[in-house]
């Protein structure tokens, strides 16, 4: 971490992540604590972005089910642990109105963030998935208004969530998410789209703001969605999966078969603490 006071060192990040959607495409993993913050951007990435089901798992929860104060205890600690630009997966903005939504938000401007989300997902499966469109769109407006009245330059991006929410109609995501740029959302995000026509047709609709793709498998490749005029790649919980998978296996077999083969892959822990080592020779030991 820089010897910066945390107000200005806040205000390069929120300049140089707002940089970052400028041109060009980028990836932005999502660490879920913040010794996975620390070893991803020991690896070279530009920026870093907090997952909500990630973190929901690392304590023992289902996603969106994490309360305000922690999820804003999480981003705060995780600014704090590294001197990269960090957004925040801020879920639905932790309510429903788009005044608390406005509250809510300006305290995720206060943790240091330099850019955060929200969703128009209800949460309803059974019902309506999604916010009706006019409420959306408020809650959208909302998000902005309340960081254009602190003038930090938080990037706000707008998810629509209808094909990880079951509504995959591309025609109304595309139209939800040019409202959304409309009210004022930085950067569009539609989770769960994986064709390369989709993928296309979502970035012509919102031209020439930018858009983040979703990768949680191998549908594609950063030149390959670069080539198609995304900005910004993200993974959300996918990593935490990997972490989550190899675990499950370790135990599983430790559990039912007795055997402790899995154990033999893992790193030793003196290389898992040198992965943390202080300076340079930590991020060298990384890169290596």
């Amino acid at each position: 971490m820089s010897e910066e006071s945390p107000s200005s060192a806040w205000t390069e990040r929120r300049r140089l992540f707002r940089e970052l959607h400028a041109s060009g495409c980028f990836v932005i993993p999502n660490p879920w604590d913040t010794g996975a913050a620390r070893l991803l951007a020991g690896l070279g990435f530009r920026a870093l972005a907090t997952t909500s089901s990630g973190f929901a798992w690392s304590l023992g929860l289902q996603d969106n089910h994490v309360p305000l104060p922690e999820a804003l205890a999480h981003f705060r600690a995780v600014v704090r642990s590294v001197d990269l630009p960090v957004s925040a997966d801020f879920e639905g903005g932790f309510a429903v109105e788009p005044s608390a939504v406005a509250a809510n938000v300006k305290a995720a401007i206060d943790t240091g963030v330099a850019g955060l989300s929200i969703e128009d997902s209800s949460k309803d499966p059974a019902g309506a998935p999604l916010f009706d469109l006019t409420l959306a769109v408020e809650r959208v407006r909302a998000a902005r208004q309340a960081i254009d009245a602190g003038g930090t330059g938080v990037v706000l991006t707008a998810r629509s969530e209808g094909f990880v929410a079951g509504r995959p109609d591309l025609r109304e995501t595309l139209r939800r998410l040019a409202a959304y740029a409309e009210a004022g959302a930085d950067c569009l995000f539609a989770p769960g789209v994986r064709a390369k026509g989709d993928v296309e047709a979502v970035v012509r609709a919102v031209a020439p703001k930018p858009v983040n793709v979703l990768m949680g498998g191998d549908f594609g490749t950063v030149a390959e969605l670069a080539a198609l005029g995304v900005r910004r790649i993200s993974v959300g919980g996918a990593l935490a999966r990997v972490a989550w998978t190899a675990f499950l296996e370790a135990a599983r077999e430790i559990a039912g078969d007795g055997r402790f083969t899995r154990l033999a892959r893992a790193l030793p822990g003196a290389e898992v603490d040198a992965l943390f080592r202080p300076g340079e020779a930590g991020l060298n030991y990384i890169n290596h």
